[in-house]
This record gives C-alpha cells, sequence and structure tokens, in this order.
C-alpha cells in the first residue's frame, strides 16, 4: 500500500517534481562524439524520507499532497505505519492531508491504536443511514445511465432490503447487476438473488466480524438491549446489567462509536448497524 501511494503520487506530480533525483551520472567519456551514462538511483532511504521529499517539491510548487484510504483495516501494520508517518508530516507543517473512510468498527479499532491515537483530534464524519428516497434514486440513475431497464417491483424489494446501509446499497446493487450482465433488463428475480447473496455476504463479511470483536461485557450491554423492541434507555440498561452508571455508560458510548448502536435522543439508544439485532437474536439461541 505504502509503494502504491509513493508510486501513484509520482505520476500525478510528474509534472511538479524534479525526475532527475531519480537518477546519477557514472560515466563521462572524451570521445570524438561525446558520451555519457547514467543509472537509475536505487533509493535506500526509508518510504517516510522519501515521501517527505516529494511533499516537499509540491509544497515549493504551491500545492500539496491529498492521500484518499478506502476500506480501513486497522490489522495492516502498513496502516499504522501511514498513519503515524502522516502525524511527523503535520508536525513538520508540510501540505498535506489524509482521508480515510471504512466501517464504524474499524475506523473505531484504528482510533483505539496507542500509536495513532493523535488521529481521534481529526474531523469525523459519520454517513449514517440513507433515506429511502437516496437509496432508490442511485439505484434507478445508475441503471439507466448505464443503458439497462429495472423491474419496478424489485427496485421496490432492494430498497426494503438495504435498509439504508451504504455498504448493502453498493452490495445489493452490484450483486444483482452482475447476475445477468449481458442482459438489457434486471429482473425481478436478479434483484431477489442479489439481495440474498448480498446479505450472506453481510452475515459474513460484517455481522459475524463485528461480532467477534466483541467483549463479554460489550455482549452482556447488547443482549439487555434485546428486551426492547426498538430504543431502551440508560435506566432499563443499569437496572437489567446491575452495574454502575458509569460502566453503562462506558459500554454505551464503545458500542456508539464502533457504529452499532445510535443515540435516538438523550438516555436513549437503539441498533443502528441493520440486522445486526436479529443477528445478536440467533447468537443467544446457539
Amino acid at each position: 500500500m505504502l509503494e502504491e501511494i509513493e508510486f501513484g503520487a509520482k505520476r500525478a506530480a510528474g509534472h511538479l517534481i524534479d525526475p532527475s533525483k531519480n537518477f546519477e551520472v557514472t560515466g563521462l567519456g572524451i570521445a570524438p562524439l561525446g558520451s555519457i551514462e547514467v543509472n537509475r538511483v536505487h533509493d535506500a532511504s526509508t518510504w517516510r524520507y522519501r515521501m517527505s521529499d516529494i511533499i516537499d517539491q509540491l509544497n515549493e510548487a504551491g500545492t500539496g499532497l491529498l492521500v484518499t484510504v478506502d476500506e480501513v483495516d486497522p490489522t495492516l501494520d502498513e496502516m499504522i505505519q501511514l498513519a503515524a508517518t502522516y502525524q511527523h508530516f503535520v508536525t513538520d507543517g508540510k501540505r498535506v492531508a489524509l482521508l480515510m473512510a471504512g466501517l464504524p468498527n474499524n475506523v473505531s479499532t484504528l482510533l483505539n491504536h496507542k500509536t495513532v491515537s493523535f488521529l481521534r483530534r481529526a474531523q469525523q464524519y459519520h454517513l449514517g443511514r440513507i433515506a429511502d428516497y437516496d437509496v432508490r434514486e442511485a439505484l434507478i440513475r445508475t441503471i439507466q445511465e448505464n443503458d439497462r431497464l429495472a423491474d419496478a417491483e424489485g427496485i421496490d424489494r432492494a430498497v426494503r432490503s438495504i435498509s439504508g446501509f451504504p455498504f448493502l446499497l453498493q452490495l445489493v446493487g452490484y450483486r444483482a447487476w452482475d447476475l445477468t450482465s449481458d442482459s438489457k433488463e434486471i429482473s425481478s428475480r436478479d434483484f431477489d438473488l442479489g439481495i440474498k447473496i448480498a446479505r450472506d455476504e453481510m452475515d459474513d463479511r460484517i455481522l459475524a466480524a463485528t461480532y467477534r470483536e466483541l467483549t463479554a461485557e460489550d455482549k452482556r450491554f447488547l443482549i439487555a438491549m434485546l428486551d426492547d423492541e426498538e430504543e431502551s434507555t440508560t435506566a432499563d440498561l443499569i437496572e437489567r446489567l446491575k452495574r454502575s452508571p458509569q460502566q453503562v455508560s462506558r459500554y454505551r458510548r464503545r458500542m456508539i462509536d464502533a457504529g452499532i448502536i445510535g443515540e435516538r435522543g438523550r438516555g436513549l439508544v437503539a441498533f443502528e448497524l441493520p440486522f445486526f439485532r436479529d443477528y445478536l437474536a440467533a447468537q443467544c439461541v446457539k
């Protein structure tokens, strides 16, 4: 990942940085026509210093560097190295910015890593759920702009199944589209199969992974919320868990930061991650 960032920066900024720094003169001939030998330099410096040189040249040219990362994965050493190195760039006053996107539980885990705790001061934007109207509009426009047709009832079922979750919007749309990509129309059957495949992937890639990351106390807190049909009050959770208000508040905040639950008003919380309530209930039955 780090090498891709470096090469991508060099490619995008090729007109602003000095390529001669990548070469050295190794020989000069005094012949009738003259000759010169040039070899590419193998830069043995660290990634941090190579990138620092690129950014310095960009800053001298009156611009900066924006690094974007999708699908944040806190288990990758390179992800931690990137964030830690970015802190050095900021401390040195370089014109550089870092934009990262990821699922709430992965972002939360990254922010809690001791090496990159400074990221907690970064501006955070929680996408939240997308309105059904916008989900429908996104599906229809994408299909029409690519000269395909879609079954109206299939679109309706897709919108309901997506439940405003951005990940599912991408996944349901992709799976339904890909089933018969050579056909002019995306049928109702395509949508039904696409929804099923997407839900299975959601269970494996999101819900199961999120459940595995929970501590025993996290699970107790969430299971206590299952007694309520919708919102749970802090007072009820304190009573059910037999824990102090401070302890319940700590569990509550951790689950909110992980994107599993969300606030619904003063002292009220509810499940935020789509389908996780049902998934958790099923795990309790096993």
